[in-house]
């Protein structure tokens, strides 16, 4: 959510980002500040008025004292009328700042002004692209074949137990998964992560505070008698750690990571382009989130950013990175990254990271600030998550252009997590 004082001082600076993003109300801007002149006028006299019944409540005590008894009755019938005066405004108060709040969450985030121009993903930015795509014999298999001939994964039983897009990982494919999730984690280590395990669902203070609600495609889980949510990514659950704490400068960077199932209902998605393991409704990932001072936070989002493509690297999947343009950047984001790995089977590109900056639009929401070592009070801090990395993609990449006609050979990093260097 972005601030309102930042709304009014950069007024332009938002109406070119809603623009670049095709958001269409632009008059959502004044009608916020309008609402917020209101709260303001609504405080002041209401803050005048208490200032007079606290001089008249003064002086009512001293004509008691001076046993002008008349004269304090006059008074306190003006008391009165301020009380009742004042219990008015208070609920005007309320009214005005909830009509204020329902504005700033339609509110998306303000974008960077690196952000492209653009209104789908065929307009995104080729920040940096793979020089040779390989190439696979014509009688190379996609992933679901290539799982249903080893017996990695069944599709059809995760459709019985539960429905499709909730695939059941059976044998080496099961192992599989799993060592790329202890891979992930244990890089993330290295990098100076520290590892979190979270719960699958959330408050809605939670989903409030990183902006997945208002779930306005509702594509989140709602538990409805327990009124959780099943999380979309362990960004929501890892973020909201932090949630109402004030953090003192030195702490900065603040990094954490985690695996969690992710759970989407990815609704209205159908097609040849979301076969197998290109969407899933319940999938794992390993995320890793930053805390950082304001001044720094492009330099972590460019190292996080160093760190997935480091993963990629020692996994040998051609890749390429994408800086979404205007109308493909999400909700709550000031600028994102996807990562895409070329599937050599299916011939196209699957996302499988998005490594985000949210400025301060999350952590107003969470009332995450951090002391100054100046002295000179508190302020926002700086949010950023990314996919290090979302599984089906990455496994499905593996099982594609690492196939043989001996079987599908491991990439030589999983090797020591898998126990075996190729399924037959």
């Amino acid at each position: 959510m972005l601030p309102v004082q930042f709304i009014r001082d950069e007024k332009e600076r938002v109406l070119l980002s809603l623009e670049k993003r095709g958001f269409k109300d632009m008059t959502i801007l004044d009608q916020i500040i309008g609402a917020d002149d209101k709260r303001k006028n609504i405080q002041k006299d209401s803050d005048d008025k208490k200032s007079e019944l606290n001089r008249l409540s003064k002086e009512i005590g001293n004509l008691m004292k001076e046993g002008k008894k008349a004269e304090a009755d006059a008074a306190k019938a003006i008391t009165t009328d301020l009380k009742s005066a004042i219990d008015t405004l208070d609920k005007d108060s309320k009214e005005v700042q909830e009509e204020l709040q329902a504005l700033l969450l339609l509110v998306p985030n303000c974008l960077n002004t690196l952000v492209p121009f653009g209104r789908s993903s065929e307009e995104n930015e080729v920040y940096k692209d793979w020089p040779n795509l390989p190439e696979l014999n014509e009688n190379a298999l996609p992933h679901w074949e290539l799982a249903a001939k080893y017996k990695l994964i069944d599709f059809e039983l995760g459709v019985k137990i539960t429905g499709a897009g909730f695939p059941v990982y059976t044998g080496k494919g099961a192992k599989l998964q799993r060592a790329l999730i202890n891979f992930f984690l244990d890089e993330a280590e290295k990098a100076g992560f520290t590892e979190n395990q979270v719960p699958h669902l959330v408050n809605t203070a939670s989903a409030m505070g990183t902006g997945q609600l208002p779930d306005k495609e509702g594509q989140m889980y709602h538990c409805e008698v327990d009124d959780l949510y099943l999380i979309p990514t362990a960004e929501v659950p890892l973020t909201n750690i932090y949630r109402d704490v004030i953090l003192e400068e030195d702490q900065f960077p603040v990094r954490i990571t985690g695996y969690t199932p992710c759970f989407r209902r990815e609704a209205g998605s159908y097609g040849a382009h979301v076969r197998g393991l290109n969407r899933l409704h319940q999938f794992d990932k390993v995320e890793i989130v930053c805390i950082e001072h304001p001044d720094r936070s492009h330099d972590r989002h460019m190292e996080m950013l160093a760190h997935v493509e480091g993963l990629l690297v020692k996994l040998g999947l051609p890749f390429r990175i994408l800086r979404l343009c205007g109308g493909d950047t999400g909700f709550a984001s000031s600028m994102t990254f996807d990562f895409e790995t070329f599937s050599a089977a299916q011939k196209r590109w699957l996302e499988v990271s998005s490594v985000s900056n949210f400025d301060v639009f999350q952590s107003n929401r969470l009332k995450l600030r951090f002391r100054s070592k100046d002295g000179k009070g508190t302020q926002l801090a700086h949010t950023l998550n990314g996919s290090a990395l979302a599984l089906p993609r990455i496994v499905a990449t593996i099982l594609e252009n690492y196939q043989t006609a001996e079987g599908i050979v491991i990439p030589e990093v999983l090797r020591p997590y898998t126990g075996f260097d190729i399924i037959k």
